[in-house]
């Protein structure tokens, strides 16, 4: 029996692991990391309480009632927010559109992260095959950046054959509700009109929550998915979609401010 309940404890103990590896070792798994410290987590609440239960009987039972209802209620209310990202995340890229903006991701130095160049190379077919568009690329500089993620976009873009007068740069945005407010500014000031519908090119994750900031800038998305290639990547990110989600529904008044 002492060696049963010795055995529970390798259970947290594994996710513990599990979570360090994936949070520290492992560039682009963070929050696969923090899911693993969660689960852990909650496996030394239920080893806890089964311990209170040899003297506490019924308040282990409510306790135990409590946290199963909080966590199949958190897990409902999961599932159906990935089930939202994951149909928005196929994108339109059928419907036809004047204008593009490219969202940025990261710059390493003056290279585009792995993020970034799956983004600049849908942007390519994208625009290879709908020469009319015009494409706005943007993102502003970071502070370990040498290059603002515009200007990254625009020499990767150029040097692969798209010519630059398609290609305009907004290089101030720090947030995702800045890259799509000053991206349809730089629109309308060189066009004199601020269109009704944009196509947003981002990584297929991002395409529902972009399209949410999208409609409080005051225009209709157009989602154009890039595909993240690597799998634990693109799980790891469409498992933080949710928490991002849920941020910008609670949260989403102070982006605009």
């Amino acid at each position: 029996m002492r060696k049963l309940h010795l055995l529970k404890w390798l259970i947290p103990l594994f996710w513990i692991a599990m979570g360090a590896v994936c949070y520290a070792a492992v560039h682009g798994h963070e929050f696969l990391g923090l899911i693993c410290f969660c689960l852990s987590a909650v496996s030394v609440c239920y080893i806890l309480i089964g311990m209170l239960r040899q003297h506490r009987r019924m308040v282990a039972k409510m306790l135990r009632t409590v946290l199963s209802t909080i966590l199949i209620i958190g897990i409902l209310i999961f599932a159906a927010t990935e089930a939202i990202i994951l149909d928005a995340s196929t994108g339109q890229s059928e419907e036809s559109c004047d204008y593009i903006i490219v969202l940025g991701a990261r710059v390493q130095g003056t290279a585009p992260s792995t993020s970034l160049n799956e983004r600049i190379n849908a942007a390519y077919d994208y625009l290879t095959e709908n020469e009319a568009v015009i494409a706005v690329l943007s993102g502003g500089q970071g502070e370990d950046e040498d290059i603002s993620e515009a200007q990254c976009m625009f020499d990767r873009l150029t040097a692969m054959g798209i010519s630059a007068d398609r290609l305009w740069l907004e290089d101030k945005s720090t947030s995702t509700w800045e890259n799509l407010q000053f991206s349809m500014n730089i629109i309308e000031g060189k066009t004199g009109t601020r269109p009704n519908k944009a196509g947003i090119l981002s990584s297929e994750y991002h395409l529902y929550r972009a399209g949410l900031f999208a409609s409080d800038c005051g225009f209709e998305a157009v989602g154009i998915p890039a595909t993240t290639q690597r799998f634990t990547i693109r799980l790891n990110y469409f498992l933080r979609e949710v928490a991002g989600v849920w941020h910008y529904l609670i949260l989403g008044g102070l982006y605009n401010d």
